[in-house]
This record gives structure tokens, C-alpha cells and sequence, in this order.
């Protein structure tokens, strides 16, 4: 097996119904521009509040692919 290098990005998804959907949201997003994702982990959970009531549901995801150089 040769040397891989991957890199991380961090996202943040969003989601009027939980966090897993959040989180969900923000690896389908990614998976439509970058290719060979490898691992997906949820560093932070928060929501954002409006007059009293919970608005949506942010998840903090540090997600991993393979790099590739262009040349």
C-alpha cells in the first residue's frame, strides 16, 4: 500500500429537526464536490434559539478525504 495523504475541513449542518440530521447535512453537501471522503466526526453540537424556542440544530463536523496534488 502506498504513502496517502488526506486532508480535514471542518463544516458546520444545520437542521430544524435533530442534530444527526444536521450532521448528515453537512457530509451529503460535501460528498456533491469532494470525492473519496473517508471519516466523519461531530467535534460540537449547539442550536440556535429564537423567543424561547429551539430554531435548529447546528453540528460541528470535521470530515476527512483523500488529497490529491494537481499537476
Amino acid at each position: 500500500m502506498s504513502d496517502s495523504v488526506y486532508k480535514v475541513i471542518e463544516l458546520v449542518g444545520t437542521s430544524p429537526e435533530s442534530w444527526e440530521k444536521a450532521a448528515a447535512a453537512a457530509v451529503e453537501m460535501a460528498a456533491q464536490s469532494l470525492r473519496d471522503m473517508r471519516v466523519a466526526e461531530v467535534v460540537e453540537l449547539d442550536m440556535t434559539i429564537e423567543d424561547g424556542q429551539v430554531r435548529a440544530y447546528r453540528a460541528k463536523v470535521k470530515v476527512s478525504f483523500k488529497y490529491e496534488r494537481d499537476d
